[in-house]
């Protein structure tokens, strides 16, 4: 039985389940998503040092693009989401490319409270930007991490250059994505999430830009953070 979680918006899960059979589409709305995938991979990979034998939660996982590709990195990779048809979505492609991946429909928060300590890595990407209380699985985040533990978030920063780009550009002028997808005011500045982590007890480690380029549908990480960044967390290790 999924239990009711109170930081969620159904309107956003709802977005999201009706779109979900064009997740693995590499040409529908969800392109970005399939141009970024490698590159955040490939960091979380370095920053974790390697994805090979380790347990890792993927927190939004959506139609499992991400957990997909660390479990093709030998992660043990659990996939959770709040979207039933999301879900399903990604449960089936698992099975049609012969992945083991645990899928369940949770919050953070739930899937925190009965998980404590149960990972080595915990992704969230591209999620806080569509929940109520980004600080809230923030904590559920350090907590379903182990001591010593890595976390990776990814979001979008809030400012003139990112409302342009990835609202005005990427919904309206290029149409690379569903307009409605994203919320101005629910953009995070890096500001803000270093101080949820801190109040979380997640020690930063690195921050990094992620710039998508749409005429050359290309990726590439970058020291530039004014709209897409990743944040690399680590749970202080249990000292004595």
């Amino acid at each position: 039985m999924v239990q009711a979680a109170s930081n969620h918006d159904p309107a956003e899960i709802a977005r999201f389940d009706a779109t979900a059979q064009r997740w693995w589409d590499p040409h529908g709305e969800f392109r970005p998503l399939h141009v970024l995938n490698p590159v955040r991979l490939d960091y979380i990979d370095a920053r974790v040092g390697g994805l090979r034998g380790k347990r890792v939660l993927d927190v939004g996982c959506g139609g499992g693009l991400l957990s997909e590709a660390m479990a093709r990195r030998g992660a043990e990779v659990t996939g959770i989401d709040l979207g039933t048809a999301t879900i399903e979505v990604a449960e089936l492609h698992a099975l049609q490319s012969n992945l083991t991946i645990r899928y369940i429909r949770e919050s953070a928060e739930v899937h925190a409270a009965h998980s404590p300590g149960a990972y080595d890595v915990v992704t969230c990407l591209e999620m806080l930007e569509h929940v109520p209380e980004p600080a809230s699985v923030l904590a559920a985040l350090r907590t379903l991490v182990k001591p010593g533990g890595e976390v990776v978030i990814s979001t979008l920063n809030r400012n003139l250059k990112s409302w342009l780009l990835a609202i005005v550009g990427a919904e309206y002028v290029l149409g690379l994505l569903e307009r409605g997808t994203h919320t101005y005011s629910r953009f995070i500045r890096p500001a803000e999430l270093s101080r949820w982590a801190r109040a979380a007890h997640l020690d930063l480690v690195d921050i990094t830009g992620l710039d998508y380029d749409a005429f050359r549908n290309t990726a590439t990480l970058s020291g530039n953070v004014h709209v897409n960044y990743m944040m690399h967390l680590r749970r202080e290790a249990v000292s004595g």
